[in-house]
């Protein structure tokens, strides 16, 4: 009885000592989201009475779409987020967390963040970020050959991005993509200027008004064009009246019937004609500087040659001399010809060696340095039909 008594007390202490050493800790939902900042605070954004046109839909998908911002709050792997504009951001704040911890975050608190795609519905935009939440349908995925996949599995058939649905009361207002990243501030903060943006902060306030109103006045370059409409949907190139001997220039076309037609005017890099084309309107047409005494300037471009400093002069060019070794009098950087004018020599035939039996050429191939063969070499001219000399023996010579 005693035995047994002390077997058992030897079996706890060791487990004991085995739980002391492999301690497991379980990470919970509680633990994994802690910290995580879920507060939303409702925007107050205007907006029309007025139904979003088939034009402003395009606009929006024009200045939306790869448009990048940053986090404000971590994103889950989710279509579940339903943003009301001008109001609360749903799940709420314990159902937020729950999604990040079984889903997985798309983006952390602070990451980049850029809208992929963008779908219309009703009284709805839906956005997809990074891709969206579902991996892209490819019917290759279900063709196989040999018993196996055409195509293999990668990275890209999981699904990374996110998805928030902007609902608006009844149905979708007119209204601009300023106006839209102003709704998802609370979300995603679109602070961050883009090149146009930047770029036209530096130009007059009129110009910096013009393109923030996608407008384009007479005397604009290219580069102004583009930040405020974005490429166009057809570039033509022609002469003036089709004179072939006319200067050459280009029309950019923005939009298509029935909606309102844009035809931009180039000459070289500066624009010399604008026709706005609305339907159940006059062709309306400006081909008078609008700039307000504003020149953009020529593009130009700075080129640096190595580490050469403005203002330093020339400097010579790399050479292999060595330091105060005398340039030659042919000139630096010139090829030396030889000065004598007689012609080449021709091409005469290989001798043969002295250990070869002579061969009878042709008088056409025998040239002016072969001589008569030797006399007193006895393999110089060997009989024919003569019977075969031993080695170290002299072949007789006929009298």
């Amino acid at each position: 009885m005693a035995l047994r008594t002390w077997s058992l007390v030897v079996v706890v202490l060791a487990l004991s000592a085995t739980a002391a050493r492999a301690q497991v800790f379980v990470v919970g939902e509680a633990s994994a989201t802690d910290g995580i900042k879920t507060s939303f605070t409702p925007t107050h954004v205007p907006l029309s009475k007025d139904k979003l046109t088939e034009l402003g839909r395009r606009e929006l998908v024009r200045n939306l779409e790869d448009e990048q911002g940053f986090a404000h709050i971590a994103l889950p792997v989710t279509a579940a987020m339903k943003l009301d504009a001008n109001g609360p951001l749903s799940p709420g704040p314990t159902e937020y967390r729950q999604l990040l911890y079984t889903k997985g975050q798309a983006v952390e608190l602070g990451g980049r963040v850029m809208i992929t795609s963008m779908e219309f519905k009703g009284d709805r935009i839906i956005l997809d970020l990074n891709g969206g939440p579902y991996v892209k349908h490819r019917f290759l995925r279900h063709v196989q050959l040999n018993d196996s996949n055409v195509v293999g599995q990668t990275i890209m058939d999981q699904a990374t991005g996110s998805r928030i649905t902007l609902v608006f009361p009844g149905y979708i207002p007119a209204i601009s993509a300023p106006e839209v990243k102003s709704l998802l501030a609370p979300v995603i903060d679109f602070g961050v200027k883009n090149s146009a943006e930047a770029y036209a902060d530096t130009l007059p306030p009129l110009v910096k008004t013009s393109i923030e109103e996608h407008k384009v006045l007479v005397g604009m370059n290219q580069r102004m064009v583009l930040a405020a409409l974005g490429e166009p949907e057809n570039k033509v190139r022609e002469h003036e009246n089709g004179d072939p001997n006319a200067p050459i220039h280009e029309d950019w076309i923005y939009g298509h019937v029935p909606q309102t037609v844009r035809f931009i005017r180039f000459q070289g890099d500066r624009v010399t004609r604008v026709e706005i084309a609305a339907l159940g309107k006059p062709l309306e047409v400006h081909d008078q500087d609008e700039m307000g005494g504003y020149n953009p300037g020529p593009p130009t471009r700075e080129i640096s040659l190595g580490d050469q400093q403005p203002g330093s002069g020339r400097q010579a060019p790399p050479t292999l001399r060595k330091p105060g070794e005398p340039i030659p009098a042919g000139g630096e950087g010139k090829v030396q010809f030889p000065n004598s004018t007689d012609k080449q020599p021709t091409a005469q035939p290989i001798p043969a060696p002295p250990s070869a039996p002579d061969v009878d050429l042709p008088a056409s191939q025998t040239g002016p340095t072969m001589g008569p063969p030797q006399q007193g070499n006895p393999q110089s001219n060997p009989q024919i039909g003569a019977p075969p000399v031993a080695p170290g023996q002299r072949m007789q010579q006929p009298s």
